[in-house]
């Protein structure tokens, strides 16, 4: 009867590594291979993000709300997955009654930090029930940096786009704050480098100007005037050429440090189905009642044994 009444659920799973650069170790280079053969060569036990981190990072709230509050084509319809989960798992219905959460909803492009009280309440136990009962999050071997993440719900789409999406945030955010203090140099190099630009610009436009004025080169205002801008333009043609190498060798040395998390498996429709079958229900099924049946019997027995003696 359970086997037939069941509702059949959907896992999708996500298998991914990290492969960063690590300034600190000489075999950088090499440490996200290694430890895809389970050697760590990094040397280096100071990383904020290492595996265990990155599993609870993906455990962490910020992460599966962001996920839910992410924008997906459903049918050729844009949502959020918030709103696709309280449709289809029947959750919105059990609202029509409700005051207050009739008219409650997470349309596209919601910021977290903007919901409402109850918007943030609602979201807030739907995140701890996916944490609880819907996600697992492990490394199949302590020694492998090799993630696994499984995602099992009632519904087929839902389990593939949430995984990926959480995937998604969670890959931006590590990227993000990994490369932060690298991006700040470049942004800083790259107004430097514009401004100087400009001023190289400006000088040399502003001694064509002073050319075409004073045709007559002895006035002395007019050569010292383009002396000047000729004094600036050299200043700033040198320091311009030593800030665009600084700046061309941060821009790679953001593209060395930049990490990647390398996914390996991604899930793929139609999705591991998990429910009980008719056969291994007929199974647990004799055996859970054989065993009521032997309980009721010895126990009927006794019951007997003890009625005899009195």
């Amino acid at each position: 009867a359970y086997s037939l009444l069941s509702t059949p659920k959907y896992t999708a799973q996500l298998s991914f590594v990290v492969v960063a650069n690590e300034r600190s170790s000489p075999l950088g280079e090499y440490a996200g291979v290694a430890s895809m053969a389970g050697i760590d060569v990094s040397g280096s036990s100071s990383n904020l993000f290492n595996s265990d981190n990155l599993i609870e990072l993906m455990k962490s709230r910020r992460m599966i709300e962001g996920a839910l509050l992410s924008t997906v084509d459903i049918d050729g319809k844009n949502t959020t997955l918030m709103e696709y989960f309280l449709n289809f798992s029947g959750i919105r219905e059990t609202w029509i009654d409700k005051p207050g959460l009739g008219k409650i909803n997470f349309p596209i492009n919601s910021n977290p930090e903007n919901l409402t009280r109850l918007q943030d309440s609602i979201i807030g136990t739907i995140c701890k029930d996916i944490l609880t009962n819907m996600i697992s999050i492990a490394k199949p071997e302590k020694k492998l940096s090799l993630i696994i993440s499984k995602c099992t719900t009632a519904d087929e789409v839902f389990s593939k786009l949430f995984l990926e999406e959480l995937n998604n945030k969670v890959s931006e955010f590590y990227i993000k704050t990994k490369t932060k203090r690298l991006k700040q140099n470049v942004d800083i190099l790259q107004l430097r480098a514009d401004s100087l630009a400009d001023i190289i610009t400006s000088s040399t436009i502003g001694i064509a100007n002073l050319t075409d004025q004073n045709l007559n080169p002895s006035k002395a205002i007019v050569m010292a005037g383009r002396s000047r801008k000729q004094v600036d333009l050299q200043v700033a043609g040198t320091v311009y050429g030593e800030v665009v190498k600084n700046l061309e060798m941060a821009k790679v040395t953001l593209q060395k440090e930049t990490p990647l998390i390398q996914i390996i498996d991604n899930p793929v429709y139609p999705l591991e189905k998990v429910k009980l079958g008719k056969a291994r229900g007929i199974v647990f099924g004799g055996i859970f009642g054989g065993i009521i049946i032997v309980l009721l019997l010895i126990g009927k027995r006794y019951y007997k044994m003890i009625i005899m003696e009195e």
